[in-house]
Formats: C-alpha cells, sequence, structure tokens
C-alpha cells in the first residue's frame, strides 16, 4: 500500500523547502520508490529537487478540455480523449533514480472540467500505486485532495512559520480537513524558522488553543537563504545541516 503524506500550510512558511527536503531524506535512507507531487499553484519544487519541471497536469487538462474548439485540435484524429491523456500523462512524469514527479499545475478556468478531471484522477489513481510513498506539496486549500483528484492521504503535516497569525492560519486548515472530511489519519504541525529552534512561551500556548499536535520544530537556517540566492538546489544542504537534522528527528518521530 502506498502511503500517502500531504504537506500545506499558507505561502511563505518554507512549506516547499520541507517538502523537498522530506523527499529528500526518504529517498537516502532507502524508502523509495518515491511519487513527489507539486499540487501548489505556484509550483517550485523541482527547484528545490534539483530537476527540470516538465509539462503539469493542468496543461494536459486544459489540452483535453478546449481541444475540440482549439484553431488546431491537439488529439490526434482517432484518438480519444481518454487515450491522449495516457499518452500525454507519460511525458508529465519527471523520472528520476530513487523519485518520480509530478505537477499539478494551474486550476481550470471557466466551464465544465468533470470529464477531465475524471480522467486524471483515474490516471493517477493507476500510477500512484507503485511508490512506496507519495509526497505531496500543497497550496493552503488542499483543492486537488478536496476535489478527490489525487487519492486519499494517510497524513497531513501543515507547517507553519513561528508567528502567531501562522500558527492560526495553519489551525483554520486544520478546521477545513475536519469541516471537508477527509478522513486522514494524522495531522500535526511542523512550526518551520524559529530562532535557535526555540518557541516562545506564546506560540506554545497558541498551539495549544488551535487544539494543534505539534510534531516538531526546525530552526532558522541561514544556509537555507544562502542556497536559495545562488541558485542552488535546497537538497545539496549539507547533511549535518541544522535543518536537515531537524527534519530527520520529525520522520522518527513519525515512524514511517
Amino acid at each position: 500500500m502506498t502511503y500517502c503524506i500531504a504537506l500545506a500550510g499558507k505561502g511563505g512558511t518554507g512549506k516547499t523547502t520541507v517538502s523537498g527536503l522530506f523527499i529528500d531524506h526518504l529517498v537516502k535512507a532507502g524508502k523509495g520508490p518515491i511519487l513527489a507531487v507539486d499540487a501548489d499553484a505556484n509550483s517550485n519544487l523541482n527547484e528545490v529537487l534539483g530537476i527540470k519541471k516538465e509539462v503539469s497536469l493542468g496543461d494536459i487538462r486544459e489540452e483535453i478540455a478546449k481541444g475540440e474548439w482549439a484553431e488546431k485540435n491537439p488529439i490526434p484524429t482517432g484518438m480519444s480523449k481518454s487515450e491522449y491523456a495516457d499518452f500525454r500523462f507519460n511525458s508529465a512524469v519527471v523520472e528520476e533514480d530513487d523519485f518520480d514527479m509530478l505537477v499539478m499545475g494551474r486550476t481550470q478556468g471557466k466551464g465544465c472540467y468533470c470529464y477531465v478531471n475524471d480522467l486524471l484522477r483515474d490516471q493517477i489513481q493507476r500510477y500512484y500505486k507503485n511508490y512506496k510513498y507519495m509526497i505531496v506539496d500543497n497550496e493552503a486549500g488542499l483543492e486537488h485532495i478536496s476535489r478527490g483528484i489525487l487519492p486519499p492521504v494517510d497524513l497531513i503535516l501543515l507547517v507553519s512559520d513561528c508567528s502567531r497569525r501562522g500558527i492560526q492560519a495553519a489551525g483554520r486548515i486544520a478546521e477545513m480537513i475536519g469541516e471537508l472530511d477527509m478522513q486522514v489519519k494524522n495531522v500535526h504541525l511542523i512550526v518551520n524558522r524559529a530562532p535557535q529552534g526555540k518557541l516562545e512561551p506564546g506560540i506554545l500556548e497558541e498551539i495549544e488553543a488551535q487544539k494543534l499536535s505539534l510534531i516538531g520544530v526546525m530552526p532558522q537556517d541561514d544556509l537555507v537563504y544562502q542556497y536559495d540566492a545562488a541558485g542552488k538546489p535546497l537538497i545539496t544542504l549539507p547533511e549535518d545541516s541544522p535543518i536537515k537534522a531537524a527534519l530527520g528527528e520529525i520522520i522518527a518521530k513519525l515512524n514511517i
């Protein structure tokens, strides 16, 4: 059975960095193969992982949905929409040694996309079962999961910065997960970019007030900024860097 993990949080919390380092940790622990899914509309997980981003599923969805009305229909004569989705899906998978990546891309435009979404959902449902883990970097709304395009999730990790507003935003996402009845087995909080990896008493009080399960704290790491400024993939950070060490402790607690 594939174990599905989704990371979610408001923009600017370092969620994509945590997602990429999480994938890297599992790969180096020999827990592949892994399917990495970039489900954030502002997709840049590939930059953290140091790989090139290919066509997104959003692009394919637009091709299929609007093909009949386009000046030049991309779907070849005699090929069904289902067959075309199957063909294009394969081109959207970026294959690496120990993990593959899919980019969900933009959300749909105007008009009905139900049929196309069903095609993509069926492709993903068929494909993800070939992996031990599926790691999904989400936007705050968890749209692709709530729409049923992505498979059910076993674990959701909410990523917040160390501000009170950030914790409150994580609390609202946790409430939404309950309201959408996603039936997730576990939901935990990771607080990122904490000075010296420590939280002030007021932040701990807010976490308790929001009824969030804190699984770990990741420190502010200057190397992350330096690597990002230099355009270096963050997975190439030294293995003994503070942020990688903290994430390793969190993954050990999760016992996955």
